[in-house]
């Protein structure tokens, strides 16, 4: 799976996530509203519809992906590989996470903070209306971080251990985990599954990534001593068993400090800060982020080639 995974990786960079292009994560999402009614009118109770909502969005993810390059490969063997390069790129989104940063840079390097907020609004939880430049500029570089593992590590790591099929289960599980997985009224035990099954996908990436920061940094010209450090130091801090992680490593990079009280719905939430204040968020700080993601990506992108090599290899 290792040369799959690398022109997946190179498609990704090339293109991106085009918007006109019919996306599998919005069929996820459509199926997943489709399926939520029917579930908790036929189900006892809202945790064991929100267990089959679960695994019904994995095998469904995982089959179409198997079943989309057996019949290419039915067809042609270089149809199966291209099927199989083409079902991964989908599951990456490396560029479309600089393009979304990228977004909110342009309007803060013109001084149009209404425009930088809104740009932000499509990426971020949290309420961003009232965000000054420097929140926007904290907050982007925290999605970036986090979004590194999600959208690129993860999905990577699984294609170079089983190719398409549990690529796109876990973009199943990451989907659930965005749609259901608030712990809201709506959705605490509904979204139980989903939230579960994100976290646990995620759970080994998330760790990895610390070596793939400081490597990064080193590579982007970043302070790598102080990445591990407070990677090490502050990587538990978030309520998430898992975006702390990248998000620690990131602060250290760039000598930020991240986390802290956000507003989400309109209701202030306290958060642990994560890093320290080596100095104030500056605009030049979103194409840092933006470097040091792509750097990580790569990183890991080589280094998953060569574990779906040796996998592969080894099966032989």
């Amino acid at each position: 799976m290792g040369f799959e995974l690398l022109a997946a990786y190179a498609l990704d960079l090339v293109l991106g996530d085009p918007p006109s292009w019919p996306h599998p994560v919005r069929w996820l999402g459509r199926l997943m509203n489709a399926w939520e009614k029917p579930l908790r009118r036929r189900l006892p109770s809202p945790r064991l519809a929100g267990v089959v909502l679960a695994a019904g969005c994995l095998l469904a993810a995982a089959g179409t992906a198997s079943l989309l390059v057996w019949l290419a490969e039915a067809s042609h063997p270089w149809l199966g590989w291209g099927m199989s390069v083409f079902l991964i790129y989908l599951a990456i989104s490396v560029r479309d996470l600089a393009n979304h940063a990228w977004a909110v840079y342009r309007p803060l390097q013109r001084g149009d903070l209404p425009a930088a907020r809104q740009a932000l609004s499509f990426i971020v939880g949290r309420d961003t209306a009232q965000l000054d430049e420097a929140g926007i500029i904290r907050a982007t570089v925290e999605t970036i971080a986090e979004n590194t593992v999600d959208g690129a590590m993860s999905p990577m790591f699984y294609a170079a251990l089983g190719g398409p099929p549990l690529a796109w289960a876990f973009k199943a599980a990451s989907t659930l985990d965005s749609m259901v997985g608030y712990k809201t009224e709506r959705y605490r035990e509904f979204g139980w599954a989903g939230a579960k099954l994100d976290d646990l996908a995620n759970w080994l990436p998330a760790r990895l990534s610390g070596v793939f920061f400081v490597l990064g940094a080193t590579l982007t010209g970043l302070d790598w001593r102080r990445t591990w450090q407070i990677y090490r130091r502050d990587g538990r801090k978030h309520a998430s068993p898992n975006a702390g992680w990248p998000e620690a490593a990131m602060s250290g990079a760039l000598g930020l400090r991240l986390g802290g009280p956000n507003v989400y719905h309109g209701a202030l939430v306290q958060k642990p800060w994560i890093g320290d204040a080596v100095r104030q968020p500056e605009l030049a700080d979103i194409p840092r982020a933006i470097r040091l993601l792509f750097a990580v990506s790569t990183l890991a992108a080589l280094a998953f080639i060569v574990l779906g090599m040796a996998l592969k290899k080894g099966l032989t």
